[in-house]
C-alpha cells in the first residue's frame, strides 16, 4: 500500500518497536508486526494487533510498571 504519511513510498511487512506513554509510565513493545514504508519508516498496525498492543500496554500499566519493555508474542 502507499504511505499515507511521505506518499512517496510503500509498505512492506516488518516488525517495529511500539512506546506507549501514559499517566508517567513507559511501555516498550518490540517485534510488533506491521506494515512499515520503504521510504519513512512510518508503521501501519492491523485492527488486531493494535488491539493487541493496548492490552498489553494496559495491563503493564494496571500492574504498576513505570517503565516495561517487552517482546510482543503473537499467535
Amino acid at each position: 500500500m502507499e504511505c499515507t504519511l511521505c506518499q512517496a513510498g510503500t509498505t512492506e511487512k516488518g516488525k517495529v518497536t511500539v512506546t506507549l506513554e501514559r499517566d508517567g509510565a513507559i511501555v516498550l513493545i518490540k517485534d510488533v508486526p506491521a506494515e512499515v514504508c520503504t521510504n519513512c519508516g512510518h508503521y501501519y498496525l492491523s485492527e488486531d494487533i493494535s488491539r493487541l498492543v493496548l492490552e498489553k500496554g494496559n495491563e503493564a500499566i494496571a500492574s504498576g510498571a513505570e517503565l516495561e519493555v517487552f517482546k510482543l508474542k503473537v499467535a
